[in-house]
């Protein structure tokens, strides 16, 4: 009887944990309560921290062989869904605010400044080109982007890069407003711009094409990314595919994010990830991170000077691409320093020129270390 209930208890995950995958198992739960409880973006969290969740389960054995997550794991390895991601959010986001003040441009590349620079510092701390440019690409608070990049330069780093991306881009709503409230005056902040222009059908159909044409002929590299983000919006705009545009905006969103989610979270295994390589990503990341969203904000300012006063400096924050979360954070710190402030569709403006400039940034580097 007493082999029997040994045997049992060896056959059990309790009898193999680590402290390691005890560590991982709090995180998981961690980013479990910031979702369900605080509501921090749970559609990205939830599925994540439940990958991370399963993963760190000992003798479970579901990222090995012919386990669940390591064939849906696939998808994201050859760099499948992120280009997905890209159709369902181009499909789900209407570019007029872009098109109607094409300023907007310059807020969203200033706050790419980030991909850069940390991609700069991760070589100065000893990584690899093609390591540093995964690394960077988290700046652009861009999760899709990152993994895609990743998948292609990097794939070893793929876990804590992807946690990194995605946790920075579920935590916009905290990393953010400080970084706004230090950078501008409240006189910037109550800034109130007035309505934009009207956009034409015409204009939101040709756009998409021309931006395909135009930035794939000039960086074949970042075909994916744009193409089928333009793609997305394409059949938004045409109205004449509403039911590709509805299965686009839900039921392929939901399912894609699933699939992502719960894989990358599953790359988070604890022989892996607490490493002090990882350590080094994760700091870098949100360094990455609070520089893109500091580079726009000054550049925001710059256009409010240059504009007489006329722009509201907060936009700036928006040009990472964390779409729509960066906009919407911009219209919540707007209205609480003047109620009467109405700042999302002008910050969706360098938001979608964010998610534009990051398939750029991720071209650029994947021309350079492929």
């Amino acid at each position: 009887m007493g082999e029997i209930l040994q045997q049992f208890w060896l056959s059990t995950g309790f009898s193999a944990i680590t402290y390691k995958e005890v560590i991982m198992l709090i995180i998981a739960c961690t980013f479990l309560y910031l979702a369900i409880a605080k509501g921090y973006e749970p559609y990205l969290l939830i599925p994540i921290a439940f990958g991370m969740l399963l993963v760190n389960m000992p003798l479970a054995g579901l990222m090995e062989g012919e386990g669940l997550l390591h064939l849906i794991y696939i998808g994201t390895e050859k760099g499948i869904y992120p280009p997905l991601i890209f159709l369902c959010v181009g499909a789900g986001t209407d570019f007029g605010p872009l098109i109607a003040n094409p300023r907007s441009i310059l807020l969203g590349a200033a706050a790419q400044f980030g991909i850069f620079f940390t991609f700069v510092g991760a070589i100065l701390l000893g990584f690899t080109g093609p390591e540093a440019a995964s690394i960077g690409i988290i700046g652009g608070a861009d999760g899709p982007t990152a993994l895609y990049l990743t998948s292609k330069l990097a794939p070893d780093l793929l876990g804590p890069i992807a946690i990194a991306a995605y946790s920075y881009m579920a935590l916009v709503p905290i990393i953010q407003p400080p970084i706004m409230k230090a950078l501008t005056t409240e006189k910037e902040r109550t800034v109130k711009m007035e309505q934009l222009r009207h956009v034409s059908k015409t204009e939101k159909v040709i756009f998409p094409i021309v931006v395909t044409i135009f930035t794939v002929m000039l960086l074949p590299s970042a075909a994916a990314l744009i193409g089928m983000l333009m793609f997305g919006n394409l059949i938004r705009e045409s109205g004449v595919v509403p039911k590709l545009a509805e299965t686009a905006t839900n039921s392929l969103m939901y399912i894609v994010t699933i699939l992502l989610g719960i894989t990358v979270g599953a790359k988070a295994n604890a022989q892996l990830f607490l490493t002090v390589g990882t350590i080094k990503i994760i700091v870098l990341g949100l360094i990455a991170f609070s520089i893109g969203t500091a580079t726009g904000l000054i550049f925001g300012k710059i256009m409010y000077k240059t504009s007489g006063g006329k722009i509201n400096p907060l936009i700036g924050a928006a040009g990472v691409s964390a779409v729509p979360m960066a906009a919407r954070v911009v219209q919540k710190e707007g209205q609480k320093y003047n109620p009467a402030n109405f700042l999302l569709m002008h910050a969706m403006g360098p938001n979608v020129a964010g998610v534009i400039g990051s398939a750029v940034a991720a071209g650029v580097l994947l021309m350079f270390f492929s």
